[in-house]
């Protein structure tokens, strides 16, 4: 019998305006246009100054930790604006390095602020904001993207959900099991793994032996593609044409983004002891506000007086923002029962006024018993 193949594959890679600023006219056809670009660079500039004014929080004190954006903000701004011209109707479920998509979509910016501050309000999105908490640990909000899209399709909605992930989270289980559920369920689910090179101190190399992260979703039935990360054309475009094709043929997407984590894991990592400082300077060239910002000049787009303007704009803005995080009122005894349920059963309403009428060590003899 002659051997027959089973099964091929290809992975598409996606960029269209290089790191020297230079863009495939041909490529972007149908993408951002020049006020769109404008824009993205406005935002990923704020929310680069936003990243430096809470790293400085946590160096003073004023903040516990912090896990940096900077160098990946190309993936959140395609991804947010791709969003965002949907009406934001769409659900996004984050990791920690996607910010600026959440900022653009409806979350106030002190959010974020007051959730590394410890604050529980920071995780208290506004009504009529389809995003969820951060998801600090690794791998298990995907769960979440694959069931809210096997709602929207249950209801027959015109929704999709995007969850957005490391390439670290892809080793772990429950990553796997939310894009096999999609496959199988041909849900309107996006799942946008951010291969920023480095789980932690672990590289992508000892991380898996794929040679690409996007190929690991072609056993589950997903549309599989890559990107630079770091291109906000080509970023846009694969969310785009991932969101129509949840839309019009059901079928769910995994898109891989290159980029490059260039600060630390978080403010509790120092990334010099396992990462080569030439990789870094490699990267740093690569940095998407440095093309971006090449290409809006040699469009004539940008000038020294709109750069200094906009630093300007990004300063007055984030202050304001630091100051209406430490500047929110202090948390009651009773926001650790309110804001548990939406309704509060009576076990928990007696607890709440248990604890309100004694001191700590002064619990009733009758309720010690009764327990």
């Amino acid at each position: 019998m002659p051997k027959k193949v089973a099964y091929t594959a290809k992975i598409e890679h996606f960029q269209i305006l290089d790191e020297k600023g230079v863009l495939d006219e041909r490529l972007a056809k149908n993408t951002l246009s020049d006020e769109d670009v404008v824009f993205l660079y406005e935002q990923m500039s704020i929310v680069r100054h936003y990243d430096e004014i809470a790293f400085k929080l946590q160096r003073s004190g004023r903040m516990g930790t912090y896990p940096q954006n900077k160098g990946q903000e190309a993936v959140a701004a395609g991804a947010g604006l791709a969003i965002r011209q949907r009406g934001s109707k769409d659900w996004l479920i984050p990791c920690y390095r996607e910010n600026l998509a959440l900022f653009m979509n409806g979350l106030p910016m002190e959010k974020i602020l007051l959730h590394w501050m410890g604050d529980e309000r920071g995780n208290q999105i506004p009504d009529g904001v389809n995003i969820l908490p951060i998801s600090i640990p690794i791998g298990t909000h995907p769960l979440h993207a694959a069931g809210i899209a096997w709602a929207h399709k249950y209801r027959g909605e015109d929704k999709i959900a995007m969850a957005f992930f490391g390439d670290g989270a892809t080793s772990e289980g429950d990553c796997m099991e939310a894009m096999n559920f999609a496959g199988a369920m041909k849900l309107p689910c996006i799942f946008v793994c951010q291969n920023n090179k480095w789980a932690i101190s672990v590289p992508s190399s000892i991380q898996t032996g794929s040679e690409t992260f996007a190929q690991k979703g072609l056993a589950f039935g997903l549309h599989c593609v890559q990107c630079d990360g770091n291109d906000i054309f080509a970023v846009y475009k694969v969310i785009k044409d991932a969101i129509d094709r949840a839309i019009k043929e059901g079928k769910p997407t995994l898109i891989e983004a290159l980029t490059y984590r260039l600060g630390d894991h978080t403010t509790a990592d120092d990334a010099r002891r396992y990462r080569d400082e030439k990789e870094v300077a490699q990267w740093v060239k690569r940095d998407p506000l440095i093309r971006t910002r090449k290409y809006l000049e040699t469009k004539g787009l940008w000038s020294d007086s709109k750069q200094k303007a906009l630093e300007a704009k990004a300063k007055e803005m984030v202050s304001e923002v630091v100051k209406n995080a430490e500047g929110i009122e202090p948390p009651t005894k009773d926001d650790i029962f309110d804001y548990t349920f939406a309704v509060l059963n009576d076990e928990l309403i007696r607890q709440r006024e248990t604890m309100q009428t004694h001191s700590l060590g002064q619990v009733p003899q009758q309720e010690t018993l009764s327990r």
